[in-house]
């Protein structure tokens, strides 16, 4: 809420044209990854997002806020929880196709979802796994 400090500034004038355009790249976004998610994920035997767990409109039923704060919420609430749903999408996709970890450079912020992802380099472990892959055939 740190907005309030500045509600009525001019900055926030000038931001608010860029930030309620993104609406339009966050809608194709959706309609993308929707479309590649739906199709896709049963094609490669991976189980469906639930989009309802990440994407969540709910603040704009607080009867404190005030109007324009509630469309915030909205657009928020939107946003973030569907780039976090996409961000899912596009993890389990990277795990079925390279499973592999980057390389840990210095200032690299490596991605939760790697967790179970084979270590980069390890030859070794890259073998065994794609010789278990295909013992398995």
């Amino acid at each position: 809420m740190e907005f309030r400090k500045n509600a009525h500034s001019v900055k926030h004038a000038i931001a608010f044209p860029f930030i309620y355009l993104m609406i339009v790249p966050l809608v194709i976004l959706d309609l993308f990854f929707t479309i590649y998610h739906i199709i896709c994920f049963p094609l490669f035997g991976i189980p469906l997002v639930k989009r309802s767990d990440y994407i969540k409109i709910d603040r704009h039923k607080l009867s404190y806020l005030k109007f324009d704060e509630k469309i915030y919420c909205a657009y928020c609430g939107y946003g973030n929880g569907l780039l976090y749903y996409c961000w899912v999408i596009a993890g389990k996709t990277e795990k079925y196709w390279c499973g592999i970890k980057h390389n840990r450079d210095d200032g690299f912020v490596e991605s939760p979802h790697h967790k179970d992802f084979l270590e980069y380099g390890n030859e070794k472990e890259f073998t065994n796994f794609v010789d278990n892959i295909e013992k398995k055939q």
